[in-house]
């Protein structure tokens, strides 16, 4: 079967001038390629947050705790001056879960205890000289030196 090109009386002729045709019109395709996409701009950095605010007055050494429910016991807390978190060796006979604490950390202007496994056990403000906050279960709680 004869195939006609561009008008003119050129004629292919069988699969070879049909292959001829397919490649030629593949080849002219291939010209219009579409232009890449751009790489995605990377989002700018979130600004630093600034550091905690250290506590307002040195950590480390021997607290007396008191639990306003009855009871009390010393705590000795460590950490360098200035730092935001460090920890708490309780001596016997603390009242509640206090035996267990074993941290504190200085967040948003509160004293956090936090027992062993890093769970809150109770959250104080410093108010003239000594701590002063609340347990879990709402009691009132204080740490002086």
């Amino acid at each position: 079967m004869p195939i006609f090109v561009t008008g003119k009386k050129k004629v292919l002729h069988g699969i070879a001038g049909v292959a001829a045709v397919t490649l030629a019109v593949m080849a002219l395709a291939g010209c219009a390629s579409e232009p890449k996409p751009e790489p995605p701009v990377a989002a700018a950095p979130a600004p630093a947050l600034p550091p905690p605010s250290p506590p307002p007055t040195d950590m480390a050494g021997r607290w007396h705790f008191t639990a306003a429910a009855g009871g009390g016991c010393f705590m000795t807390l460590g950490g360098a001056p200035g730092a935001s978190q460090g920890t708490i060796a309780p001596e016997g006979g603390c009242p509640g879960s206090f035996f267990t604490s074993r941290k504190w950390t200085f967040e948003h202007d509160n004293l956090i205890v936090r027992d062993h496994k890093g769970q809150p056990l109770a959250q104080l403000s410093f108010t003239g000289g000594h701590f002063e906050g609340q347990d879990n279960s709402g009691g009132t709680v204080t740490l002086s030196h």
